[in-house]
């Protein structure tokens, strides 16, 4: 729904000022109100609730600044133009250390006072779009969101509420795909005093490595051939909040390095740069890697690898807290209800013990996707087994892979006369990225090759643009 016009409440004695004013104003599209005293003023803007208030100094019942007072106290976002005389220099230095937005001085420019009009509620509206895009941001990112009765998922709760309310600036999260090491990550910022400052996230797998590097740190007008203008990294653009690396066990060395190097004296330089930057950030990164390993094939710097776990946390697939499945599942369903706009009441006892029996390798985000399509899924109130996938309600015998069922997963036939290898490594290729739902990292490590060989057999076979 498009917002209406913004209400501009006029306070002057001067019938012939409030008239004019009232005149301009109305030709710019704004809903003028109009008061002569700072009574009438307080009275229409408790009423009303203007989007701007002209204010001037000098009214007949009391001091503009008085009235100025009153209405930050009733509304701490009042925005107000306050309107003194010439000379009056004082009283506008003060009405701003009160928390007027800006003053204009009689007599004034109207183009000028209709652009400080102007300037005045595009600031308010980017104010707003900001506290919305914060309450969005921090929506399902509260202590509260961490679900589970078990004995894994209280020490975590516990451990996340000492962290965020710490000095700690570098925390380690550990844990397979999909424990949710995203939202602890939003839950440490948005419960701590940092909370107020940006939360900004990067997949470290996700970006060519130049372009990471220009990602985190920034870079100088023309430090490179497409940098046509300075661009501000994501560690300068969270000062005072957090940075959420994810996949950092796939970080390049030189860029490790560089990490390092923030990390210990809160200094970096954006690409091309030649002047140190100074910021304050805490650095959230993750992992589902074995980062010992990688310490020992020389793929993971050991420096920042204890730098960074100085605060470790390590996130239990589901499968160890069984117990918490079902409470999980309800508060998807809650979750899903309101997104939805559904009514689901309840699992179905049959659902209920498959799920709890279910090993979930994809962990909370698998099952929170499982979820997902079964509300889709079904019309009624009660989520059945048949809405379930199939996977979920066969027995463990039947869902524990052998030899022979993993060779006829491999959709080739094999005559007396042989099979092209070929087709092989491309149905192959194909299974792994469909198993690791496109995630390359993952496909790789499945297929025991490099994510770059990998990348090359996607643009061999087709599954990857090759510009």
């Amino acid at each position: 729904m498009t917002p209406g016009p913004a209400t501009i409440l006029v306070v002057d004695d001067e019938h012939l000022i409030r008239w004019s004013l009232e005149q301009q104003l109305r030709r710019e599209g704004y809903t003028v109100l109009l008061a002569e005293t700072g009574a009438e003023a307080l009275s229409k803007a408790q009423a009303e609730s203007p989007d701007l208030i002209l204010l001037d100094v000098r009214l007949p019942d009391a001091d503009g600044l008085e009235i100025l007072e009153r209405l930050r106290a009733g509304d701490p976002e009042s925005l107000v133009i306050m309107i003194t005389a010439h000379g009056g220099v004082q009283s506008a230095v003060r009405a701003m250390k009160l928390g007027a937005h800006d003053y204009v001085i009689k007599p004034f420019d109207m183009e000028e006072l209709k652009l400080t009009v102007r300037k005045a509620l595009e600031t308010r509206t980017l104010r707003r779009d900001v506290a919305r895009f914060q309450a969005e941001l921090r929506h399902g990112s509260g202590l509260g969101d961490i679900v589970g009765l078990s004995r894994a998922i209280r020490d975590l709760k516990a451990l996340v509420q000492r962290i965020a309310q710490s000095d700690a600036t570098t925390v380690l999260l550990e844990g397979e795909s999909g424990t949710g090491k995203d939202l602890v990550a939003r839950v440490i910022h948005f419960e701590s005093a940092r909370a107020k400052n940006p939360f900004l996230a990067v997949n470290c797998v996700a970006l060519p490595e130049h372009l990471l590097e220009s990602e985190l740190f920034g870079h100088e007008r023309g430090a490179f051939t497409d940098a046509k203008a300075l661009k501000k990294g994501l560690f300068e653009q969270a000062d005072g909040g957090t940075v959420y690396l994810d996949e950092i066990g796939d970080m390049k060395l030189d860029l490790q390095a560089k990490l390092l190097r923030l990390i210990e004296e809160k200094t970096f330089r954006r690409v091309g740069g030649m002047r140190d930057l100074r910021v304050d950030v805490r650095i959230i990164a993750a992992t589902n890697r074995d980062l010992a390993k990688a310490l020992e094939a020389g793929e993971f710097r050991k420096d920042l690898y204890y730098r960074l776990k100085v605060f470790p946390i390590y996130l239990a697939p589901l499968r160890e807290h069984p117990e918490d499945i079902l409470p999980l599942a309800k508060h998807f369903i809650a979750r899903f209800n309101r997104e939805m706009r559904r009514e689901i009441l309840d699992l179905h006892p049959e659902a209920q013990a498959c799920l709890t029996r279910y090993a979930w390798p994809g962990n909370v985000r698998e099952l929170r996707n499982v979820l997902e399509r079964a509300m889709i899924l079904t019309s009624g109130e009660v989520l059945h087994l048949e809405h379930l996938p199939s996977e979920i309600g066969a027995s463990p015998a039947e869902r524990t892979p052998t030899p022979q069922t993993l060779f006829k997963a491999v959709p080739v036939a094999f005559p007396m006369e042989g099979v092209r290898l070929e087709e092989v490594e491309r149905d192959l290729v194909r299974m792994a990225l469909d198993a690791t739902e496109g995630n390359q990292v993952r496909a790789a490590r499945l297929l025991g090759i490099s994510r770059d060989a990998l990348r090359n057999r996607m643009k061999k076979f087709g599954f990857l643009s090759s510009t």
